[in-house]
């Protein structure tokens, strides 16, 4: 087993449109500024991974389209010197979201083309080559080829994740959150051949059936253990960890169960949250990484995420492990609840 860590999955440009105001069928609106940044699990994680810890090796495996928008993908992740990028395979178009940004309702909606991501496969994974011991890999739901269904696995990412584990590489995966009944068919196969599953509580709720969410649409917090469990059921091996705004819940392998709090950060500080989830679950898994407890791992997944809502861009806000831990310990330290299930 060698060393680094594998990023696996959905290369997307995000195309921001700020617009008056989201209009009716047949009716118009004003574009009012364009923006463009790298988006997905691989841009925003491993980006995310380059800035905690120059010194990581890191690999990059996907699709991108033989265009401007692959050529700014790649562009982009090869000014990090640690950043591997000849496992991301050039053909067809690349993937790109539209985020339209409701200037009035400060809503946003978003129209995905899958491009290239769409053919990502288990043939693109070249584990003579690659020589990480952790792969993360995802969105699950988003990636057409992985999700399709397998005779023996269950889906052909789950063969991909087993795979892995045979090489003895440890397994990660993320989901999207969309509305839809696939999670329990498409995404719980995978889950036999898990290391760490790092979640939301909309993910989390899809996958097991709990409702972990009341009318209001807050966290129940007492409804997580069950969540947690259940997952762990599913298959599971080492780290259950769900994240949401104001707290993250983990379950530890020997049935140890935190739950953390958010740093109490002021809201006038917060300039975005977009990359947030990408950024908690990078910071979890470095500390899986470099062997920390999953106490130590969520708190600095609390951390990474709270640096990246500082900056608008996903991973604008990242920075170094050092500067990290320096802005979680300016804070005061979060509510814990500790316990044995």
């Amino acid at each position: 087993m060698g060393k680094g860590i594998i990023v696996a999955g959905n290369l997307i440009v995000d195309l921001l449109k700020k617009i008056d105001i989201y209009p009716e069928a047949n009716k118009l609106t004003s574009i009012r500024e364009v923006s463009r940044s790298t988006g997905g699990l691989v841009s925003n994680c491993i980006v995310d991974f380059a800035k905690l810890d120059p010194t990581l090796d890191l690999y990059a495996v996907g699709r991108v389209g033989a265009d401007e928008y692959g050529e700014y993908i790649l562009n982009t992740l090869r000014q990090y010197e640690n950043i591997d990028t000849s496992s991301i395979k050039v053909s067809g178009q690349t993937s790109f979201t539209d985020v339209m940004y409701d200037s009035v309702r400060r809503t946003r909606t978003f129209f995905q083309f899958r491009g290239a991501n769409a053919d990502l496969d288990i043939a693109d994974f070249d584990f003579d080559r690659l020589s990480g011991s952790l792969l993360h890999v995802g969105y699950i739901l988003l990636l057409d080829k992985l999700d399709e269904s397998d005779p023996e696995y269950g889906t052909r990412m789950a063969r991909l994740l087993a795979t892995a584990k045979s090489r003895g590489i440890k397994t990660s995966i993320d989901v999207v959150s969309e509305e839809s009944d696939r999670y329990q068919t498409i995404v719980r196969p995978s889950l036999r051949y898990l290391d760490f599953c790092i979640i939301n509580e909309i993910e989390a709720g899809k996958i097991t059936g709990v409702q972990v969410t009341r009318p209001d649409g807050t966290v129940d917090d007492d409804a997580m253990p069950l969540a947690c469990q259940k997952l762990r059921e599913l298959g599971v091996s080492e780290w259950v960890v769900i994240h949401a705004r104001d707290a993250s819940y983990g379950l530890d392998h020997d049935g140890t169960y935190y739950q953390l709090g958010a740093l109490d950060i002021p809201r006038e500080l917060i300039k975005g949250t977009t990359g947030a989830g990408d950024a908690f679950c990078t910071g979890v898994l470095y500390g899986a990484y470099k062997g920390m407890s999953l106490l130590e791992a969520m708190k600095l997944g609390t951390a990474v995420a709270s640096c990246c809502i500082l900056e608008p861009g996903a991973s604008d806000g990242v920075r170094s492990f050092d500067d990290t831990m320096k802005l979680y310990r300016s804070y005061p330290e979060p509510k814990l609840i500790e316990k044995k299930l």
